[in-house]
């Protein structure tokens, strides 16, 4: 699969890395158990920096979707749903709140009226 960033998108570069591989993994390029390619193989086909890569790793493992095992690679152990898609709609919610001129008191009050 080829993995592309969004140069638009706002968000910091490691969160978008994170998201391209979430995507890759809601849509079915790495299935539950299958590893995913080296950080050092990722970074270049992205042409970000490894360590954004692996930040980028560890907040994904964070969120249950990826496991590290010590010289193993990084397999993927979940589905991106749930709790990973809530994360990146609240992301993508307060990164554009923040363009807009919403302070996060706003937002809040949005959310609890529509609960």
């Amino acid at each position: 699969m080829l993995l592309t960033l969004d140069v638009r998108d706002p968000r910091p570069l490691h969160e978008k890395v994170a998201a391209v591989i979430r995507r890759a993994i809601a849509e079915g390029a790495y299935a539950p158990g299958s590893p995913l390619p080296p950080a050092r193989d990722l970074a270049v086909a992205l042409d970000v920096n490894t360590n954004t890569v692996l930040r980028a790793l560890r907040r994904l493992r964070e969120e249950g979707l990826l496991e590290f095992r010590r010289g193993r690679r990084v397999r993927v152990v979940g589905r991106a749903g749930d709790r990973a898609e809530l994360l990146v709609a609240a992301t993508e919610l307060v990164t554009w709140a923040k363009t807009h001129g919403y302070d996060i008191d706003e937002v809040i009050d949005i959310i609890r009226s529509l609960y």
